[in-house]
């Protein structure tokens, strides 16, 4: 069966473009729904073991409420997710100067016009909806005139798959990713302590305070920050750990064994009571684990109140302040080299 397509408004910005509501479902019972702000994705609905549909992201109730969205929830972050060290970096013998939104560093770009607060265009397609916008040379800190694509699609075995592409002219750094935030028990269903983690690293790169990576790649291994065998995320979450207690939980980016560009198995989470399992695939070499430490209690969708750890983030991604760390995986783009990458949250 063919998927079902549908649109509908879902608001305006202050400066009256209209906010678009992209909903895709499969016969199997399986629906997301993205808007043109952020390209966010704001509902996943996934049968669970009896059958039972339930919302598994956490979001928020209105286009409008997302103006104003500080957990970056369900959005695609740029032109760089994560955090660069100082809010600075050179590339080809120049400095460019970033925004110090994070302790003096700088997180997800720019939360007031970073790509996660843009409208893009979008473009509906037979099984999903393709988003695009330009950016111009130096915006944010970045060099370049660039052109970036999202493209979610949802198929028949309950995959729905991100396709980002994004190309300047000039070199510069991308570093695209989705915030979402999964419980899978239920967006509503409170803290995902309970949920069980497989992760397909042996190593992870460890930090200093305000989360900037050291530039060493550390094995997991004897430590609470491995999850090579399947592990309930609470288990050592309170753990006497230096690293966890500097980001207040799990908030590190891991190393993804033998990534090569190909699409791999890197992750699978578990929740006990609903029964969901989601496996995660990516072409990427990173995956930011973050146990939504810093949760803010907030409203969200249909009323609930949101708090600490109410959801987890798997953010398919290059290594934070990779552009500081010469052993880290590159994220510098340009004429010649465009930026292209393919992840996938699978429901069984």
């Amino acid at each position: 069966m063919a998927i079902i397509m549908e649109t509908r408004d879902f608001g305006k910005t202050p400066d009256n473009k209209g906010i678009q509501l992209y909903t895709m479902k499969n016969s199997r019972g399986m629906e997301a729904a993205v808007i043109n702000l952020g390209a966010i994705l704001v509902s996943l609905k996934v049968p669970d073991a009896a059958g039972k549909k339930t919302d598994v992201v956490l979001g928020l109730e209105r286009g409008e409420d997302y103006l104003h969205n500080g957990s970056v929830f369900g959005a695609v972050v740029g032109p760089h997710a994560n955090r660069i060290g100082g809010a600075a970096y050179e590339l080809d013998g120049v400095t460019y100067q970033l925004a110090p939104n994070d302790n003096g560093n700088n997180l997800h770009s720019d939360f007031a016009e970073g790509y996660q607060a843009r409208i893009w265009n979008a473009e509906v397609l037979a099984d999903g909806v393709r988003f695009s916008l330009e950016d111009t040379d130096g915006h944010l800190g970045f060099p370049g005139n660039r052109t970036v694509q999202i493209t979610y699609t949802l198929d028949e075995e309950n995959g729905l798959q991100l396709h980002y592409h994004a190309t300047s002219d000039r070199r510069t750094i991308f570093n695209l990713t989705n915030h979402s935030y999964f419980n899978l028990e239920g967006h509503d269903a409170g803290s995902i302590e309970g949920h069980s983690l497989w992760l397909k690293a042996a190593q992870y790169t460890p930090v200093v305070a305000g989360a900037i990576p050291t530039g060493e790649i550390a094995s997991v291994q004897g430590t609470p920050m491995d999850f090579t065998t399947e592990k309930v995320v609470g288990k050592e979450i309170h753990a006497d750990f230096t690293q966890l207690q500097l980001t207040g939980g799990y908030d590190h980016n891991y190393v993804i064994d033998g990534a090569d560009g190909s699409l791999q198995h890197i992750a699978t989470v578990k929740a006990p009571k609903s029964g969901r399992v989601m496996e995660v695939y990516t072409t990427l070499p990173g995956v930011q684990f973050y146990a939504g430490n810093f949760i803010g209690r907030q409203v969200g969708k249909d009323g609930t109140v949101y708090d600490k750890r109410h959801g987890l983030c798997l953010e398919t991604q290059f290594y934070p302040d990779s552009i500081h760390h010469d052993n880290f995986p590159s994220c510098v783009f340009g004429p010649d080299d465009a930026y292209d990458s393919v992840t996938v949250y699978r429901f069984l």
